[in-house]
């Protein structure tokens, strides 16, 4: 005879039970069977959504890659009008519209943890209070509006005009007065104002717009020259070049006023960044130079500073901050090392 396992589990014996009884195991049965049933139903829910969530974050992905690729383009691609190989493939307004495009295809609904993201800029619904205003009255004819009891306006649109830049010329006529005294003639002239650069035939709101045009817009001095030639005077990119070296002197106590800001303060960015200088002594155009770049100043209040130095040694941060006694923050290179040991530096 056959020996019944251990680990065999036996066959309930419901041969004892009353019909009532069966009915209530099969109902019992019936439920477990139910809930499980539930349960795995509730299973499948979520492995369909967690597919679908992967399924987002692929998307995601592959729309922030194109994103980058396209930002790689309008970055690394050839821009110079002089460039034979330059890459025609993607005009700037093309390219921002398809960049836009791909934005909106980001997913709405995808949750920070599964996606981490920068929340996207909203874009601006109408038009700004500051920005001039002029009302345009769209008016009926006499005929069009005969024998109505009255009329008013409504306003259908808003359009952004742009006003086209000028150039002017500025005639300074300088009044004087001739005085007789004792037989000899004394002449009082007006006060000439003030200049930047003293003799200099570019008003301070010109060298203020070439400089912004050039560091802040990124725009060469030889695309200025064009743009001035367009607006009827030849301003040669020679003369904004010396315009804009003399400059440096008016604006060198303002630099060192920020300096020493920078320094007093409690805290402190710093980092250098290689830049292409042209006809620098001793160098080639290919060598390596730097642009050291500070940030720091009152809460609320920090300002950057770009200083070009050759080197990129440690004595370059040990003359920029020569009295700072805060906190560094840099990228660990070693050149930050001289001046965090003179200074004590965290």
């Amino acid at each position: 005879m056959k020996s019944t396992p251990d680990n065999a589990s036996s066959t309930p014996d419901f041969s004892g039970l009353s019909t009532a009884e069966m009915m209530s195991v099969i109902s019992n049965l019936q439920a477990q069977l139910a809930a499980k049933e539930d349960a795995l139903q509730n299973q499948q829910v979520q492995l369909k959504q967690h597919d679908e969530t992967l399924q987002r974050r692929d998307n995601y992905i592959a729309i922030l890659e194109e994103l980058l690729r396209h930002k790689k383009i309008q970055q690394f691609a050839a821009s110079s009008e002089k460039q034979p190989n330059q890459i025609p493939l993607f005009d700037e307004a093309e390219l921002e519209v398809e960049i836009d495009e791909l934005r909106d295809e980001l997913p709405e609904d995808v949750e920070e943890a599964d996606a981490p993201r920068r929340s996207r800029k909203r874009r601006q619904r109408g038009f700004s209070d500051t920005l001039l205003r002029e009302r345009i009255e769209l008016t009926l004819s006499d005929e069009e509006k005969a024998g109505a009891t009255k009329t008013f306006f409504t306003k259908v649109k808003e359009e952004l005009e742009y006003i086209p830049a000028q150039l002017k010329v500025l005639e300074y006529w300088q009044e004087k007065a001739v005085f007789e005294q004792d037989g000899e003639e004394r002449i009082v002239a007006a006060a000439r104002p003030a200049h930047p650069l003293g003799k200099c035939i570019a008003t301070p709101s010109l060298l203020a717009c070439l400089i912004t045009s050039k560091y802040a817009d990124g725009l060469p001095l030889y695309r200025q020259e064009q743009m001035f030639q367009r607006l009827g005077h030849e301003v040669s990119r020679t003369s904004m070049a010396h315009w804009i070296i003399r400059l440096n002197d008016v604006f060198q106590p303002l630099i060192n006023l920020m300096r020493e800001t920078q320094n007093g303060s409690d805290y402190l960015q710093a980092d250098e960044t290689r830049i292409q200088v042209l006809k620098e002594d001793g160098k080639s155009v290919h060598s390596d130079k730097w642009m050291w770049v500070t940030r720091g100043g009152p809460p609320g209040q920090p300002s950057v500073l770009f200083e070009y130095d050759p080197s990129r040694g440690g004595k370059v941060p040990v003359r920029l901050l020569d009295d700072f006694q805060g906190i560094l923050q840099a990228d660990g290179y070693s050149g930050y090392g001289q001046v965090c040991a003179a200074n004590k530096l965290t």
